[in-house]
């Protein structure tokens, strides 16, 4: 991480009271053994290079004996980190997408039954699932918000939001990290680029009574001009992402 980029990360933290997160050393410890648990798959973490999961998961204040809702959670990359990062004391429940009325075997990333990982559940990505998962203290979602905008799911996004702040506790934080779009795109990208304008998401998620208190260049790429498709092989595992932390007032 340059320099310019590590004291603007610095500078960031430390304003909203969450410690600085660009130097290995300055990870807490219950977040460096989630990433360094044996039981993570190789596949997992060869891609933490370029994901930086210590850091990502400092910035957002995970802490041991959370509970933690995580929307979307593909293939289980920081559903195993949270699971390791919140300890026995803590759980992870997993909002996976429906396919074929409620079948969720068919997006289930297998992690709930995984034995390495007991504090993870599942269920369905549903709205009324949604606010019935609460109370919890941090909701989750990476490189996703902006599927929540496809056109294809016709997605009330802002009654979605208002059911994640109602599944939170006072205090509690609503995390985001997403693959940057042009500024000022508003909604244009998600379904051509799979990527979103970041202050469209902030002006969205504070709409709803969030209040936007965290923000890190932890993930940002300035060779990366937001013209490309994030699956494009050109910039895939390397885009311009963005990361923001919310907390519902209380």
């Amino acid at each position: 991480m340059n320099s310019r980029i590590l004291a603007a990360t610095a500078a960031v933290s430390l304003a909203v009271g969450v410690c600085a997160v660009g130097a290995a050393e300055m990870i807490p410890a219950h977040i460096a053994a989630a990433v360094a648990n044996p039981n993570r798959p190789a596949a997992d973490t060869a891609r933490d290079a370029a994901r930086k999961p210590g850091e990502v998961l400092a910035f957002a204040g995970v802490k041991r004996g959370a509970s933690v809702l995580e929307l979307i959670p593909g293939g289980g990359y920081f559903t195993r980190l949270l699971s390791g990062a919140v300890g026995p004391t803590g759980h992870v429940t997993e909002a996976v997408p429906l396919r074929g009325g409620q079948d969720m075997s068919a997006a289930s990333n297998g992690v709930a039954a995984d034995p390495h990982f007991t504090n993870v559940s599942e269920m369905a990505f549903t709205p009324d699932a949604i606010t019935k998962a609460g109370p919890v203290d941090l909701v989750w979602t990476s490189q996703n918000y902006h599927d929540m905008h496809l056109t294809v799911l016709k997605l009330d996004v802002v009654a979605l939001d208002k059911q994640i702040y109602a599944a939170l506790k006072p205090g509690g934080v609503f995390f985001i990290e997403d693959h940057a779009a042009k500024a000022g795109t508003g909604l244009t990208a998600p379904d051509t680029l799979h990527r979103i304008d970041e202050d469209f998401v902030k002006k969205e998620v504070e709409s709803v009574g969030f209040k936007l208190v965290g923000e890190s260049d932890i993930l940002r790429n300035p060779a990366d001009d937001h013209t490309l498709k994030v699956f494009d092989p050109a910039i895939r595992g390397h885009t311009d992402q963005f990361l923001l932390k919310f907390r519902k007032p209380g």
